[in-house]
Protein backbone atom coordinates (compact mmCIF):
# COMPACT_ATOMS: atom_id res chain seq x y z
CA UNK A 1 0.00 0.00 0.00
CA UNK A 2 1.41 3.53 -0.80
CA UNK A 3 0.52 6.78 -0.15
CA UNK A 4 1.58 9.66 -2.12
CA UNK A 5 0.99 12.99 0.02
CA UNK A 6 1.97 16.49 0.20
CA UNK A 7 4.31 17.46 3.38
CA UNK A 8 2.45 20.35 4.87
CA UNK A 9 -1.00 18.50 3.82
CA UNK A 10 -0.17 15.91 6.62
CA UNK A 11 1.95 18.01 9.20
CA UNK A 12 -1.61 19.45 10.04
CA UNK A 13 -3.68 17.06 11.18
CA UNK A 14 -0.35 15.35 12.32
CA UNK A 15 0.29 18.43 15.35
CA UNK A 16 -3.64 18.46 15.86
CA UNK A 17 -3.49 14.55 17.03
CA UNK A 18 -0.25 14.18 18.33
CA UNK A 19 -1.00 16.97 20.74
CA UNK A 20 -2.88 14.50 23.47
CA UNK A 21 -0.43 11.75 23.05
CA UNK A 22 1.69 11.30 26.56
CA UNK A 23 5.25 10.63 26.28
CA UNK A 24 5.32 8.19 29.53
CA UNK A 25 2.62 5.79 29.32
CA UNK A 26 2.38 1.97 30.65
CA UNK A 27 0.76 1.01 27.50
CA UNK A 28 2.87 1.35 24.16
CA UNK A 29 -0.16 1.53 21.55
CA UNK A 30 -0.67 4.72 23.16
CA UNK A 31 2.30 6.43 21.90
CA UNK A 32 0.82 5.55 18.35
CA UNK A 33 -1.38 7.19 16.29
CA UNK A 34 -3.77 4.70 14.05
CA UNK A 35 -3.32 5.47 10.54
CA UNK A 36 -6.79 4.86 8.70
CA UNK A 37 -7.04 4.74 4.48
CA UNK A 38 -10.07 4.55 2.23
CA UNK A 39 -11.36 5.87 -0.81
CA UNK A 40 -9.69 9.37 -0.87
CA UNK A 41 -9.18 9.15 2.38
CA UNK A 42 -6.57 9.01 5.51
CA UNK A 43 -7.89 9.46 8.87
CA UNK A 44 -5.43 9.65 11.92
CA UNK A 45 -6.78 8.96 15.85
CA UNK A 46 -5.09 9.85 18.78
CA UNK A 47 -5.77 8.67 22.27
CA UNK A 48 -4.69 9.03 25.84
CA UNK A 49 -8.16 6.77 27.01
CA UNK A 50 -9.56 9.48 28.57
CA UNK A 51 -9.50 11.90 25.52
CA UNK A 52 -9.50 10.78 21.69
CA UNK A 53 -9.21 13.32 18.48
CA UNK A 54 -9.39 12.07 15.30
CA UNK A 55 -9.30 13.95 11.68
CA UNK A 56 -9.50 13.14 7.87
CA UNK A 57 -7.57 14.64 4.92
CA UNK A 58 -8.57 13.44 1.27
CA UNK A 59 -5.73 12.01 -0.10
CA UNK A 60 -5.58 9.93 -4.00
CA UNK A 61 -5.93 6.49 -2.11
CA UNK A 62 -8.09 3.91 -3.75
CA UNK A 63 -7.83 0.46 -1.01
CA UNK A 64 -8.00 0.20 2.63
CA UNK A 65 -5.35 -0.34 5.10
CA UNK A 66 -5.17 0.46 8.84
CA UNK A 67 -1.87 0.59 10.91
CA UNK A 68 -0.35 2.56 13.52
CA UNK A 69 2.48 4.42 13.95
CA UNK A 70 4.53 5.79 16.75
CA UNK A 71 2.92 9.89 16.76
CA UNK A 72 6.23 11.65 18.11
CA UNK A 73 8.14 10.17 15.27
CA UNK A 74 5.93 10.80 12.29
CA UNK A 75 5.75 14.05 13.39
CA UNK A 76 9.67 14.81 13.92
CA UNK A 77 9.70 13.42 10.77
CA UNK A 78 7.07 15.52 8.70
CA UNK A 79 8.13 18.88 10.38
CA UNK A 80 11.91 18.22 9.31
CA UNK A 81 11.37 17.67 6.16
CA UNK A 82 11.42 20.69 3.43
CA UNK A 83 8.09 23.02 2.57
CA UNK A 84 6.40 21.64 -0.17
CA UNK A 85 7.84 18.06 -0.54
CA UNK A 86 6.47 15.03 -1.63
CA UNK A 87 6.00 12.01 0.72
CA UNK A 88 5.71 8.40 0.19
CA UNK A 89 4.36 6.39 2.42
CA UNK A 90 4.40 2.41 2.18
CA UNK A 91 2.59 0.43 4.51
CA UNK A 92 3.78 -3.22 5.38
CA UNK A 93 2.74 -6.02 7.80
CA UNK A 94 4.80 -4.38 10.53
CA UNK A 95 6.82 -1.22 9.23
CA UNK A 96 6.01 1.81 7.65
CA UNK A 97 8.40 3.29 4.98
CA UNK A 98 8.58 6.96 4.72
CA UNK A 99 10.52 8.41 1.70
CA UNK A 100 10.86 12.15 0.47
CA UNK A 101 13.40 13.24 -1.62
CA UNK A 102 16.85 11.26 -0.99
CA UNK A 103 15.48 10.70 2.76
CA UNK A 104 14.20 7.21 4.03
CA UNK A 105 12.73 5.87 7.56
CA UNK A 106 11.57 2.67 7.92
CA UNK A 107 9.43 2.78 11.08
CA UNK A 108 7.58 -0.13 13.36
CA UNK A 109 4.01 -0.22 13.64
CA UNK A 110 1.96 -2.25 16.25
CA UNK A 111 -1.29 -3.92 15.24
CA UNK A 112 -4.53 -1.98 14.75
CA UNK A 113 -6.59 -4.05 16.00
CA UNK A 114 -5.15 -3.54 19.36
CA UNK A 115 -5.52 -0.16 19.51
CA UNK A 116 -7.97 1.30 22.39
CA UNK A 117 -10.55 3.29 19.99
CA UNK A 118 -12.87 5.30 22.29
CA UNK A 119 -16.40 4.82 21.02
CA UNK A 120 -19.24 7.51 21.08
CA UNK A 121 -21.85 7.11 23.69
CA UNK A 122 -25.06 6.64 21.99
CA UNK A 123 -26.73 7.63 25.52
CA UNK A 124 -29.69 10.37 25.24
CA UNK A 125 -27.62 13.67 25.12
CA UNK A 126 -27.90 17.37 25.03
CA UNK A 127 -26.89 18.74 21.80
CA UNK A 128 -25.41 22.35 21.45
CA UNK A 129 -24.27 24.28 18.62
CA UNK A 130 -22.51 27.32 18.57
CA UNK A 131 -19.66 29.92 15.95
CA UNK A 132 -16.16 28.22 17.06
CA UNK A 133 -15.23 31.46 17.31
CA UNK A 134 -18.05 33.07 20.19
CA UNK A 135 -17.19 29.28 21.69
CA UNK A 136 -12.93 29.88 21.92
CA UNK A 137 -13.67 33.68 23.17
CA UNK A 138 -15.90 32.69 26.51
CA UNK A 139 -13.70 29.28 27.04
CA UNK A 140 -10.56 31.85 27.26
CA UNK A 141 -12.69 33.76 29.80
CA UNK A 142 -12.58 31.33 32.04
CA UNK A 143 -10.30 28.43 30.78
CA UNK A 144 -7.34 30.24 33.41
CA UNK A 145 -9.26 29.84 36.46
CA UNK A 146 -9.32 25.91 36.62
CA UNK A 147 -7.10 24.28 39.04
CA UNK A 148 -4.25 22.47 38.04
CA UNK A 149 -3.34 19.10 39.44
CA UNK A 150 -5.60 19.59 42.77
CA UNK A 151 -6.47 16.95 44.86
CA UNK A 152 -10.19 17.98 44.69
CA UNK A 153 -10.30 16.44 41.40
CA UNK A 154 -13.89 18.13 40.20
CA UNK A 155 -12.14 21.04 39.87
CA UNK A 156 -9.33 19.91 37.47
CA UNK A 157 -11.99 21.25 34.76
CA UNK A 158 -14.46 23.27 33.69
CA UNK A 159 -18.21 23.21 34.50
CA UNK A 160 -20.60 23.19 31.54
CA UNK A 161 -24.18 23.67 32.66
CA UNK A 162 -26.91 24.29 29.71
CA UNK A 163 -29.78 25.85 31.31
CA UNK A 164 -32.32 25.92 29.04
CA UNK A 165 -31.60 28.93 26.68
CA UNK A 166 -27.91 29.09 28.23
CA UNK A 167 -24.32 27.82 28.57
CA UNK A 168 -22.89 28.83 31.19
CA UNK A 169 -19.04 27.93 31.90
CA UNK A 170 -16.98 28.18 35.13
CA UNK A 171 -13.77 27.34 36.40
CA UNK A 172 -12.20 28.01 39.96
CA UNK A 173 -8.94 26.14 42.10
CA UNK A 174 -10.95 27.90 45.31
CA UNK A 175 -8.92 31.15 45.20
CA UNK A 176 -10.84 32.76 42.22
CA UNK A 177 -13.49 31.71 40.46
CA UNK A 178 -14.74 32.76 36.30
CA UNK A 179 -18.10 32.77 35.11
CA UNK A 180 -19.62 33.20 31.85
CA UNK A 181 -22.35 32.89 29.85
CA UNK A 182 -23.66 32.60 26.21
CA UNK A 183 -27.08 32.33 24.61
CA UNK A 184 -28.14 29.01 22.67
CA UNK A 185 -30.67 28.85 19.83
CA UNK A 186 -33.36 27.12 21.59
CA UNK A 187 -34.34 25.66 24.99
CA UNK A 188 -32.07 22.45 25.99
CA UNK A 189 -33.38 22.11 29.36
CA UNK A 190 -30.66 21.68 32.18
CA UNK A 191 -27.65 19.54 32.43
CA UNK A 192 -24.12 20.02 34.21
CA UNK A 193 -21.15 18.18 33.47
CA UNK A 194 -17.52 18.70 34.22
CA UNK A 195 -15.21 18.80 30.89
CA UNK A 196 -10.89 17.84 32.48
CA UNK A 197 -8.42 20.34 32.22
CA UNK A 198 -6.99 19.14 29.69
CA UNK A 199 -9.80 18.67 26.95
CA UNK A 200 -10.40 22.54 27.49
CA UNK A 201 -6.91 23.33 26.60
CA UNK A 202 -7.12 21.16 23.86
CA UNK A 203 -10.15 22.91 22.38
CA UNK A 204 -8.57 26.52 22.83
CA UNK A 205 -5.75 25.46 20.77
CA UNK A 206 -7.75 23.50 17.79
CA UNK A 207 -10.76 25.65 17.57
CA UNK A 208 -11.04 28.01 14.69
CA UNK A 209 -11.79 32.22 14.55
CA UNK A 210 -14.14 32.31 11.94
CA UNK A 211 -17.97 31.90 11.94
CA UNK A 212 -17.48 27.94 11.31
CA UNK A 213 -20.05 25.83 13.60
CA UNK A 214 -19.20 23.64 16.58
CA UNK A 215 -21.30 21.01 17.33
CA UNK A 216 -20.86 19.54 21.12
CA UNK A 217 -23.04 16.51 22.41
CA UNK A 218 -23.11 16.06 26.37
CA UNK A 219 -24.17 13.05 27.97
CA UNK A 220 -23.41 11.07 31.15
CA UNK A 221 -20.18 10.14 30.71
CA UNK A 222 -18.54 11.85 27.57
CA UNK A 223 -18.87 14.93 25.86
CA UNK A 224 -18.44 15.07 21.78
CA UNK A 225 -17.24 18.34 20.05
CA UNK A 226 -17.00 18.02 16.23
CA UNK A 227 -16.02 21.12 14.25
CA UNK A 228 -13.85 21.63 11.23
CA UNK A 229 -13.15 17.85 10.24
CA UNK A 230 -12.19 16.99 13.43
CA UNK A 231 -13.82 15.01 16.29
CA UNK A 232 -13.00 15.47 19.85
CA UNK A 233 -14.44 12.72 22.47
CA UNK A 234 -13.66 12.95 26.50
CA UNK A 235 -14.49 11.50 29.40
CA UNK A 236 -16.06 13.92 31.59
CA UNK A 237 -15.23 14.31 35.67
CA UNK A 238 -17.72 12.11 37.67
CA UNK A 239 -18.24 14.73 41.09
CA UNK A 240 -19.98 17.40 42.03
CA UNK A 241 -18.65 21.08 41.12
CA UNK A 242 -19.25 23.03 44.10
CA UNK A 243 -22.46 25.74 44.31
CA UNK A 244 -21.04 29.06 42.42
CA UNK A 245 -23.91 31.39 43.05
CA UNK A 246 -22.93 30.78 46.13
CA UNK A 247 -19.15 32.53 45.36
CA UNK A 248 -20.72 35.63 43.04
CA UNK A 249 -21.45 38.26 44.97
CA UNK A 250 -24.34 40.70 44.83
CA UNK A 251 -24.47 44.42 45.78
CA UNK A 252 -20.83 44.84 46.21
CA UNK A 253 -21.69 48.82 46.81
CA UNK A 254 -17.80 50.26 45.92
CA UNK A 255 -17.64 50.41 42.30
CA UNK A 256 -15.26 51.97 39.80
CA UNK A 257 -14.77 51.81 36.24
CA UNK A 258 -11.41 51.40 35.16
CA UNK A 259 -9.22 50.96 31.73
CA UNK A 260 -7.97 47.46 31.67
CA UNK A 261 -4.88 47.72 29.48
CA UNK A 262 -3.69 50.70 31.58
CA UNK A 263 -4.61 48.91 34.94
CA UNK A 264 -2.82 45.56 33.41
CA UNK A 265 0.50 47.94 32.67
CA UNK A 266 0.36 49.43 36.39
CA UNK A 267 0.15 46.47 37.93
CA UNK A 268 2.57 44.19 36.30
CA UNK A 269 5.03 47.09 37.19
CA UNK A 270 3.55 47.03 40.79
CA UNK A 271 4.11 43.22 40.73
CA UNK A 272 7.96 42.85 39.66
CA UNK A 273 9.06 44.16 43.85
CA UNK A 274 6.22 41.29 45.14
CA UNK A 275 7.48 38.20 47.73
CA UNK A 276 8.03 35.64 44.59
CA UNK A 277 6.21 32.85 46.67
CA UNK A 278 3.17 34.55 47.44
CA UNK A 279 2.89 37.23 44.92
CA UNK A 280 0.42 39.72 47.12
CA UNK A 281 -0.58 43.13 46.53
CA UNK A 282 -1.93 45.91 48.63
CA UNK A 283 -4.88 47.55 46.61
CA UNK A 284 -5.49 51.02 48.44
CA UNK A 285 -8.66 53.31 47.23
CA UNK A 286 -9.90 55.77 48.30
CA UNK A 287 -11.98 59.25 47.12
CA UNK A 288 -10.66 59.29 43.31
CA UNK A 289 -7.37 57.47 44.07
CA UNK A 290 -5.96 53.62 43.67
CA UNK A 291 -2.76 52.67 44.88
CA UNK A 292 -1.20 49.72 44.41
CA UNK A 293 1.63 48.78 47.03
CA UNK A 294 4.26 45.46 46.52
CA UNK A 295 6.71 44.50 49.26
CA UNK A 296 9.04 41.71 49.37
CA UNK A 297 11.19 39.60 51.86
CA UNK A 298 14.38 42.09 51.10
CA UNK A 299 12.36 45.00 52.05
CA UNK A 300 12.02 46.46 48.70
CA UNK A 301 8.72 48.39 47.68
CA UNK A 302 6.67 49.73 44.76
CA UNK A 303 3.94 51.86 44.12
CA UNK A 304 1.83 52.83 41.52
CA UNK A 305 -1.00 55.06 41.80
CA UNK A 306 -4.09 56.18 39.19
CA UNK A 307 -6.59 58.30 39.20
CA UNK A 308 -10.44 56.60 39.02
CA UNK A 309 -13.65 58.40 39.50
CA UNK A 310 -14.88 57.07 42.79
CA UNK A 311 -17.11 58.21 45.45
CA UNK A 312 -17.13 55.40 47.45
CA UNK A 313 -15.83 54.16 51.44
CA UNK A 314 -12.25 53.73 52.01
CA UNK A 315 -10.74 50.25 50.59
CA UNK A 316 -7.24 48.73 52.28
CA UNK A 317 -7.46 44.75 51.00
CA UNK A 318 -4.59 42.32 49.53
CA UNK A 319 -4.62 39.74 46.99
CA UNK A 320 -2.27 37.48 44.86
CA UNK A 321 -1.44 39.91 42.01
CA UNK A 322 -1.46 36.87 39.63
CA UNK A 323 -5.02 36.41 39.71
CA UNK A 324 -5.56 40.02 39.33
CA UNK A 325 -3.02 40.09 36.25
CA UNK A 326 -5.03 36.91 34.66
CA UNK A 327 -7.95 38.85 34.36
CA UNK A 328 -7.07 41.48 32.95
CA UNK A 329 -4.94 39.35 30.30
CA UNK A 330 -7.77 37.28 29.33
CA UNK A 331 -10.91 39.57 29.07
CA UNK A 332 -10.40 41.35 25.58
CA UNK A 333 -12.70 44.50 26.51
CA UNK A 334 -11.56 48.33 27.21
CA UNK A 335 -13.33 49.10 30.17
CA UNK A 336 -13.97 47.04 33.22
CA UNK A 337 -15.63 47.21 36.57
CA UNK A 338 -13.95 46.54 39.85
CA UNK A 339 -16.87 45.87 43.46
CA UNK A 340 -15.85 45.90 46.82
CA UNK A 341 -17.96 45.52 49.30
CA UNK A 342 -15.30 46.32 52.53
CA UNK A 343 -11.19 45.75 53.05
CA UNK A 344 -11.91 41.90 53.81
CA UNK A 345 -14.08 40.70 51.37
CA UNK A 346 -13.42 39.35 47.60
CA UNK A 347 -13.42 41.48 44.66
CA UNK A 348 -15.86 40.67 41.93
CA UNK A 349 -14.39 42.23 38.07
CA UNK A 350 -17.38 42.44 35.41
CA UNK A 351 -17.41 43.96 32.26
CA UNK A 352 -20.40 47.25 31.71
CA UNK A 353 -23.25 46.75 30.79
CA UNK A 354 -22.77 42.62 30.44
CA UNK A 355 -24.35 40.11 33.12
CA UNK A 356 -22.36 37.43 31.13
CA UNK A 357 -19.41 37.87 32.80
CA UNK A 358 -18.13 37.68 36.67
CA UNK A 359 -14.44 37.04 38.14
CA UNK A 360 -14.32 36.37 41.77
CA UNK A 361 -11.12 36.53 43.79
CA UNK A 362 -10.54 36.09 47.28
CA UNK A 363 -8.55 38.59 49.53
CA UNK A 364 -5.31 37.47 51.26
CA UNK A 365 -3.74 38.88 54.18
CA UNK A 366 -0.09 40.46 53.83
Amino acid sequence: MNIEIDRDTLLDPLSNVAGIVERKLSLPILSNILLEGSQGNLRFTATDLEMQISLSVETKLEDSFETTISARKILDITRALPEKSKLNIQINDTTVLVKALKSKFNLQTLAAQDYPVMKKDEEENTFVKLKQKDFKAILKQVDFSMAQQDIRYYLNGLLFEVDNQKLNIVGTDGHRLSFTSIKLQKDFGKIQTIIPRKTILELVKLLGDGDDDIEINISKTQAHFHFNNIDLITKVIDGKFPDYSRVIPVGHPNIFEIDRQTLLTAMQRASILSNEKYRGIRVVITKNNLKMISTNSEQEQAEEEMEIKYQGEDIDVGFNVTYLIDVLNNIQYDKLNFAFKDSSSSCLVTIPNNEDYKYVVMPMRI
